[in-house]
């Protein structure tokens, strides 16, 4: 575009340039779409799970060709070994390893995060539930929000809920994202007690019928409590990315 301003390229010397780098092939094992965060607002992200470390190297080694940063979800031992060495030299990518959410972020040395000024809560109903709520919590940073946490607050000990409820509140929190195993019952809780937008995140903690998340996702489906938006299961990166867009829409319609 700046080719193009300049009078560099012709209009349509522009157009073919940004369908060209719309999408990067990495050696017939994956199509990256490289514009996605320019079009979307959401960062690249590539699930590592079922993938061998090689391949996700060489996936985000080819991202960062075009991009400042990548995201890598659900990634074991094995992967985080793999992108550790890409951080070799002075001008070496930096890896963050964010162990609990099962997350790692390689970016450009020089690369920063813009703060947007959107502001999310997010809230686990028990312990087991944390790694799924740090997936989201990541996701929305990344995405410039300010994300505040309260974790092992549900329904068996409700009390527990109210102050850090409360605190988020005071904050003036755009969105929450509520994460919950079992029966899934807290996001309904929440939904009913505030006037933001609560995204429900169920997760795999449970066990008998109805087991492995189940329960709470259908739950949470049929919860009578107006203004509930349900993801999938497990669904930290989802659930991360539609607050931080929701949080983001909000912080800009207060700076106008």
């Amino acid at each position: 575009m700046e080719k193009l301003v300049r009078g560099e390229i012709s209009v349509e010397e522009a157009e073919g340039l940004l369908r060209l780098l719309s999408i990067e092939e990495v050696e017939n094992i994956a199509r990256v779409d490289v514009s996605r965060e320019a079009r979307k607002g959401v960062p690249e992200i590539v699930l590592a799970q079922g993938k061998s470390a090689k391949d996700v190297r060489k996936i985000v080694v080819r991202v960062l060709e075009s991009q400042n940063r990548v995201i890598i979800s659900r990634v074991t031992p094995g992967h985080a070994a793999a992108l550790t060495r890409i951080s070799t030299g002075e001008k070496a990518p930096k890896v963050e390893v964010h162990e609990k959410a099962r997350v790692i972020v390689v970016r450009k040395s020089d690369t920063m995060i813009s703060k947007t000024g959107g502001k999310i809560g997010v809230i686990a109903a028990g312990t087991s539930d944390i790694p799924v709520a740090e997936e989201a919590k990541v996701v929305a940073e990344e995405m410039g929000c300010q994300v505040l946490t309260a974790y092992d607050v549900g329904v068996a000990g409700i009390h527990r809920l109210f102050p850090p409820l409360k605190r988020m509140l005071d904050e003036g929190v755009d969105v929450l994202i509520v994460v919950a195993g079992m029966e899934g019952a807290l996001p309904s809780i929440v939904t009913g007690l505030v006037d933001v937008p609560v995204i429900g995140l169920p997760t795999s903690t449970g066990y008998g019928l109805a087991g492995g998340g189940v329960g709470a996702l259908i739950s949470m489906l049929q919860t009578c409590s107006p203004s509930l938006s349900v993801v999938n299961i497990d669904n930290g990166v989802g659930a991360g990315a539609t607050a931080a867009l929701i949080a983001n829409k909000a912080s800009k319609r207060r700076e106008r």
